[in-house]
């Protein structure tokens, strides 16, 4: 495989291509959903969990991917991932009713689950230490760029056809990149075939599954709801047992002891804060634009577009920009940019035009580019290649409960600020009050990030290569001499 590098670029164009269509599923229902609770008469509290449940499901799949990872080959796992994917794309578009339709949604989302940290796991065994920056520049266009333009496609099918068309547009191209991986993809994932520990598994799904459920609905119906008790005080006692038994465990099911390594540490939580931002936006920007100045659906999807497209054009330069110097300079500048565009954020008014959401809202995604690979790479390049599978499925668990987590707590923030401006008079238009009120959390959050980012080791790839590899020699030298 090594010398092999056409099939290296085919096998990489194959799992982006497979993960984009995937990823873009996590939003592409939410500008659908108006027409959805019109034709199968159901509520927007109800609707709305097309999309959450896509995103719960997925927070669940992710830890279990490390061992899948580890216990079947590459070819097998992508295939039967997308093969899942499409099954759930067929259900979604026959659905007869809302119920078959959200089981549609699980079904795909199991499929979506596995591909992002099996892309990575695969992007870090067949590109090299020095060429492992751009490959995941590559992964961050595909992680920022689907979602991004996924309500803005939505708006424009459901609007010009029907919302079905949305599961029908995506199955020919999963089954064309089946096809395609039959003869492209090859077996590159190191099997250790770790044993099946059904309680890991069943304690791994409760723990994050109701972590996730529980912020979801922190942000819908706020933190003193009984589902929202309950649901977190269930979750936090399923991760501490899960957690407890995977230390005591030989071959865990997945790995915390990544955490030993604190560049991985301090990158996942730069990672966390860099992505919590970017789907607090994605969620805060939409609500002011639709709820607060009314606009469009479509119009808000098509405010995001640009912005998508920089962080699509951006992604790979950065990603050979680090392989060149690192990612602590490109994370710091990145978040400066980030930190900048969210206090801007803050300001919105009644007034603020269409032209200055969308320039905002990209010059924030242009730092973006230059934070979310740049840093996970520097993490994962500090593990060795058997903790790799571990290191990519925890630091995705990780971004995905900062999302559900940051989602939340931007949403109580806004409300709870809402509800209060209502009763004084000095503030003329409340909403916008509390949407601005949680952008200044945002930037309080992207601050702590570039206080992080100072700590991020400065060592070039391809210097901490030839530092590795002279490692190595020296230790094959001295085994050598015993």
């Amino acid at each position: 495989m090594p010398n092999q590098e056409p099939n290296k670029i085919l096998m990489a164009a194959l799992l982006l291509a497979g993960t984009f269509i995937t990823i873009l599923n996590q939003t592409l229902m939410i500008t659908a959903i108006p027409p959805i609770m019109k034709e199968m008469s159901i509520t927007a509290n109800s609707a709305q969990w097309l999309t959450t449940v896509f995103m719960l499901v997925n927070g669940v799949m992710i830890p279990v991917s490390a061992f899948l990872i580890e216990r079947f080959t590459t070819r097998q796992l992508f295939m039967a991932a997308m093969g899942i994917f499409t099954i759930g794309t067929v259900i979604g578009g026959l659905a007869p009713n809302f119920p078959v339709l959200l089981g549609g949604r699980v079904v795909q989302s199991m499929g979506a689950g596995v591909m992002l940290p099996l892309m990575q796991t695969v992007f870090l065994m067949i590109f090299p230490l020095e060429k492992r920056g751009a490959a995941m520049g590559y992964i961050g266009l595909v992680i920022s760029f689907a979602p991004a333009i996924g309500p803005a496609l939505s708006g424009w099918v459901t609007a010009a056809y029907s919302w079905r068309l949305l599961f029908w547009l995506i199955l020919p191209l999963a089954l064309i990149i089946i096809i395609l991986a039959s003869f492209i993809l090859k077996n590159v994932t190191e099997l250790t075939y770790p044993k099946v520990d059904p309680l890991s598994i069943i304690l791994s799904s409760i723990g994050f599954g109701g972590l996730l459920y529980g912020f979801t609905v922190a942000g819908n119906e706020g933190w003193a709801h009984t589902f929202t008790v309950t649901s977190l005080l269930v979750s936090a006692a399923a991760l501490t047992l899960f957690i407890l038994r995977q230390f005591r465990m030989e071959r865990p099911m997945l790995e915390f002891r990544v955490f030993k390594y604190p560049i991985f540490t301090i990158t996942t939580i730069i990672a966390m804060i860099a992505f919590m931002g970017l789907i607090g936006a994605e969620t805060l920007i939409p609500l002011y634009m639709q709820n607060m100045r009314d606009f469009t659906a479509f119009e808000s999807g098509l405010a995001l577009l640009p912005g998508a497209v920089i962080t699509g054009i951006m992604s790979p330069i950065t990603g050979k920009i680090f392989d060149k110097i690192g990612a602590r300079m490109l994370s710091i500048v990145g978040l400066c940019i980030i930190t900048g565009a969210s206090l801007a954020f803050s300001f919105l008014s009644i007034e603020t035009t269409f032209i200055a959401i969308t320039i905002l809202y990209a010059i924030r995604m242009f730092g973006l580019s230059m934070v979310m690979m740049p840093v996970t790479t520097a993490g994962l390049n500090q593990l060795p290649k058997k903790l790799i599978p571990h290191g990519t499925a925890m630091n995705n668990t990780m971004r995905m409960v900062a999302a559900s987590v940051g989602t939340a707590i931007l949403v109580t923030v806004m409300t709870s600020t809402t509800q209060n401006a209502q009763n004084t008079p000095a503030i003329e238009y409340p909403g916008i009050h509390g949407v601005n009120v949680a952008f200044i959390v945002v930037t309080a959050l992207s601050l702590a990030g570039i206080l992080l980012a100072v700590f991020v080791k400065n060592t070039a790839p391809k210097k901490q290569k030839r530092i590795e590899e002279a490692k190595e020699m020296e230790r094959t030298k001295k085994a050598g001499n015993a």
